[in-house]
């Protein structure tokens, strides 16, 4: 017998998946160009020209080196590079071994959740949140995630909601800023202050409390928008980081887990993030794209287009009565929907081709999100549609 709770998750894929291979099927019957797909947080601002000359780089030199297995952590050269990219960038003092590199965001993540968790383990996740992190955390890590709800004004952490869900069974907190799906970037002023309850908890319960930090969108900001960098903040913090978005390489599955030396047991947790990426599989992240990483780390596609985007769809829908906070970075709105049902509501979209996702997957009920990494063309097509959907509630 196969297990069964594996199973119902490869029958039931994720609500985002969902709609895009309903995306797919409409696309077949009405044309690509007639489906408004906002679903998936794929980017389509290409990839930095820099990329392309690393890739060539790469391929002129040794193809034992170029496509051969690298130390299971990844290659010592490639850590230290990105290391010393850290340290220039943030005034920190890292060297590569305390990076590990590992496949996505989505592996860096699951080998943290599996490197803290033991039996009555709990990890606090802030709503609004990405849908896998409960995967990654019950079904991968066989803890138990505890929700914050979100503070629906900004989108800013409230430090009592969070305080009402620490326990002593409290492993970790996990922060996503800039943030899937309402784009909010915690300012300064709420980074100290979650340091400030962290450190009180610590005392308080006589162990550690980690702060995971799940940064794909670090450098996707905009209007001058600075991203506190959170392990200078707080002490006992791991980085979950992956390349999918900084250089659009989506599929090229590249990131890291960042343990720095001062987090508390900092060698032990670095060794337990090596077991579970061998225990999960995720040993030698693909060895090509840890050397364009290195060679290609902070840079970033042509944020401006985003920035178009953004502006266009958000003052676009304001204009026609959604109510919805301005992100500061990431790709994506998370607007009120015109009606409490979200599910609904998104269901109704689809009567136009609007293709957006219900906030409750994200853990906001009453919310949307539309994801604005496509073509500027399709957002201005777009938008009379969402007139004559808000239309209806009129």
């Amino acid at each position: 017998m196969v297990n069964p709770s594996m199973a119902a998750l490869g029958n039931n894929r994720s609500t985002i998946r969902e709609l895009f291979e309903y995306g797919n099927q409409r696309a077949a019957v009405v044309g690509r160009e007639n489906v408004f797909d906002f679903s998936l947080g794929n980017p389509n601002v290409p990839a930095p020209d820099e990329v392309r000359q690393a890739i060539l780089a790469e391929a002129a030199g040794d193809p034992v080196a170029l496509h051969g297995y690298t130390s299971a952590q990844g290659a010592a050269d490639v850590r230290q590079t990105l290391a010393d990219d850290l340290n220039r960038r943030f005034g920190t003092a890292y060297t590569g071994d305390s990076l590990y590199l590992t496949v996505g965001a989505a592996a860096a993540l699951s080998c943290a959740f599996k490197a803290l968790a033991c039996q009555g383990d709990e990890f606090v996740v802030l709503a609004p949140y990405f849908p896998e992190y409960l995967m990654f955390i019950e079904s991968g890590a066989g803890a138990k995630a505890v929700i914050v709800p979100p503070s629906v004004e900004d989108f800013q952490i409230n430090p009592d909601a969070l305080e009402q869900r620490l326990s002593a069974h409290t492993k970790a907190v996990v922060i996503n800023s800039p943030n899937n799906p309402s784009g909010a970037v915690y300012s300064e002023q709420t980074m100290r202050r979650l340091a400030e309850l962290l450190q009180s908890k610590e005392k308080e319960y006589g162990h550690p409390i980690y702060l995971i930090s799940d940064e794909p969108y670090r450098e996707l900001v905009f209007d001058g928008v600075q991203v506190p960098f959170v392990p200078n903040y707080y002490d006992d913090t791991i980085v979950c980081y992956s390349y999918s978005k900084s250089l659009s390489l989506p599929g090229e599955r590249i990131g890291y887990v960042l343990v720095p030396p001062q987090a508390a047991d900092s060698a032990e947790l670095y060794a337990a993030v090596c077991g579970a990426g061998r225990a999960l599989g995720y040993v030698c992240a693909p060895s090509l794209f840890q050397r364009i990483a290195a060679r290609c780390t902070g840079l970033t596609g042509d944020l401006a287009v985003y920035k178009t985007n953004r502006d266009l769809l958000f003052d676009g829908l304001t204009a026609m009565g959604y109510r919805c906070v301005k992100p500061a970075g990431a790709f994506y709105l998370f607007p009120q929907t015109l009606e409490p049902d979200d599910r609904a509501f998104c269901e109704r979209a689809k009567k136009y081709d609007l293709l957006v996702v219900p906030g409750t997957d994200f853990g906001a009920s009453g919310h949307m999100r539309i994801s604005y990494c496509v073509a500027t063309e399709t957002i201005r097509r777009a938008l009379p549609l969402f007139e004559k959907l808000a239309e209806e509630y009129r």
